[in-house]
């Protein structure tokens, strides 16, 4: 059965309308679970009925939200994350207590967005929600049950006794508030939130201070003949502001279900039989999503202080190499003008004449069209489980060094980024199975493509987001030719006249559940074909940059990096190569 989109996402809002008795509030496509002011934020409804109930769920919570609590007070880091979870477990028990249809839907979504879940991926946020709602009746499985049970001293005699009057209490929202901080301080989470605010505060400062010396000595040996005025900020690109901590983005992604659907898409004309052409079993398991919605806010914060760390040595190098890219850009845009012209910019200099003689007609003048072509450059990053430590810190140093270095030179760039949903398979591999596991199934992975920066979004803006590079269990396998033919396609809806892709990959693409059902030699194949492709039409520009290994035998341009100390000065040369 096929849901209607619109008519759910109406549906939803009118309820929590009429529960809460506001009009204003809205609908936001957003991954945020716990609301911020009168927006409910809410994914289009899945395609498949069975997932229906999980997916009011996530609707039938916010709304409780926005009617039961008022509760105000927050608190920094997994404290304050703890206790919004506890203000969320109050409102979703006092809604379910007048509609137990909605309380049948909140069980639900909690048991969606928890049974992939390993024990080191569950939030402690998380648990403790299941856990107090567990204690109001609220059913858990099994296997949230076991999650909860690795909880620290939530079974102490302590824990249960302030979980009893909370219980109690559960109306009294000023009573609540007092044994939630109980609650908290039992853990241990308050005396940990106001050590890490210390701890963060004191970095920061260390760290400010640090990088202002460090930037005023590089900005110092920089040899420049230019304005004052038009020296390059670094400060303004690698210190950014401290975030609010109550903008909490968690993810929300909808995990694998352990029933296999019949009723997905396929196209039966793509799979099947032994062939050189390359096929994908089915797309409907892709997904292309900005680096933001991967982590929630404080890791994204902590990521970006550790990609700061590993950019540090490299600052130097950073205004070194902007330096010399400005002047080389500012050579190719010398402007000439046309003169005496009948139309045009009127030509000032030529005004007396005019003066002097009435008869003499006004002169304008026009600028010549300069041979500069404008340029956007896409990075395209290696997120496969290969690159994991080394190569994924040199590989987002060399996509930092390029992006800021060349947004300083007004060239636009994009930071994107290839990896799959799962190891060996995901949805799309358990659907295959389902259909008889055929021979030859094509591409047999869940794609994960990852937008870390945009070409319209400043540096300044998506900074943060390239730290989620860094994230534990993001980096699984890779599926480089479709990853290209993705970021080509990109590059061939922008209207600049250069075109530049630069890959930074460690080797060869490998994805098991694929190369496992097809040829060995598949996904290699592909990518061959891809790049001759995209050499061809001539119109993209492709180089690449290999971690740690040889990546000429794909790539006709291809430089090599090993290790730091010769990251900065091979950047420099083959940016500088790419303008001159």
């Amino acid at each position: 059965m096929t849901i209607k989109s619109d008519e759910q996402l109406n549906a939803a809002l009118s309820w929590t309308k009429a529960l809460t008795k506001n009009k204003d509030i809205v609908l936001e496509n957003s991954n945020r679970l716990i609301p911020k002011g009168s927006k409910v934020n809410l994914k289009n409804p899945p395609k498949i009925k069975r997932k229906l109930a999980a997916w009011k769920g996530r609707s039938d919570r916010q709304a409780f939200w926005l009617k039961h609590n008022n509760i105000k007070k927050t608190l920094l880091g997994n404290a304050g994350e703890v206790l919004d979870e506890l203000k969320m477990a109050r409102a979703e028990i006092l809604g379910s207590e007048e509609y137990d249809g909605a309380k049948l839907n909140i069980q639900d979504f909690s048991y969606d967005i928890t049974k992939n879940l390993t024990e080191d991926e569950i939030q402690l946020p998380t648990l403790i929600n299941l856990w107090f709602k567990s204690l109001n009746g609220f059913k858990l499985e099994k296997s949230q049950k076991t999650l909860i049970d690795q909880i620290q001293n939530i079974n102490s005699s302590n824990a249960k006794k302030i979980a009893e009057n909370m219980i109690s209490e559960i109306k009294d929202e000023q009573s609540f508030l007092k044994s939630s901080l109980s609650l908290l301080d039992a853990l241990k989470l308050l005396d940990q939130e106001k050590s890490d605010g210390e701890d963060n505060n004191e970095k920061f400062d260390e760290q400010h201070e640090e990088n202002e010396e460090s930037l005023s000595n590089d900005i110092n040996e920089i040899e420049t003949d230019e304005d004052p005025s038009n020296e390059i900020d670094l400060m303004q690109s690698l210190i950014d502001e401290m975030p609010d901590e109550k903008e909490i983005l968690q993810e929300a992604e909808v995990s694998i279900d352990e029933e296999l659907e019949v009723n997905v898409d396929f196209d039966d004309n793509q799979i099947g039989g032994e062939s050189s052409n390359y096929s994908i079993f089915t797309t409907q398991y892709d997904e292309i999503i900005s680096a933001g919605e991967l982590s929630n806010i404080k890791e994204v914060n902590r990521l970006r202080i550790q990609l700061d760390k590993l950019i540090q040595p490299h600052l130097q190098t950073i205004g070194k190499l902007a330096n010399r890219l400005q002047r080389l850009l500012l050579a190719k845009q010398n402007r000439s003008w046309k003169f005496d012209l009948d139309e045009g910019v009127l030509d000032t200099s030529k005004l007396t004449r005019v003066i002097t003689d009435s008869n003499k007609p006004l002169s304008f003048k026009e600028e010549k069209q300069s041979d500069f072509k404008d340029t956007i450059i896409s990075i395209l990053i290696d997120c496969s489980g290969s690159m994991r430590g080394r190569s994924i810190n040199l590989a987002a140093v060399c996509a930092e060094i390029i992006g800021t270095t060349l947004e300083r030179c007004s060239v636009k760039t994009e930071v994107l980024g290839y990896t799959t949903k799962h190891w060996k398979g995901g949805d799309s591999r358990k659907s295959w199975l389902q259909r008889g596991g055929f021979s030859y199934p094509g591409r047999l992975n869940d794609l994960r493509h990852i937008v870390f920066k945009s070409a319209e979004d400043s540096w300044r803006k998506s900074r943060k987001s390239l730290g989620v590079i860094l994230k534990d269990g993001l980096l699984k396998e890779n599926i480089d030719g479709e990853a290209l033919q993705w970021a080509n396609e990109r590059l061939k809806k922008r209207f600049e006249d250069r075109k530049i892709m630069i890959v930074i990959s460690d080797g060869a693409p490998v994805d098991d559940s694929s190369l496992s059902a097809n040829n060995p030699n598949y996904l290699d194949n592909h990518l061959r074909k891809v790049i001759a492709d995209i050499y061809e039409k001539n119109q993209i520009e492709l180089l690449a940059i290999g971690i740690g290994h040889d990546v000429t035998k794909y790539y006709n341009h291809a430089i090599t990096i090993s290790n730091a100390d010769s990251l900065g000065e091979t950047l420099l040369d083959e940016l500088t190569g790419l303008f001159e």
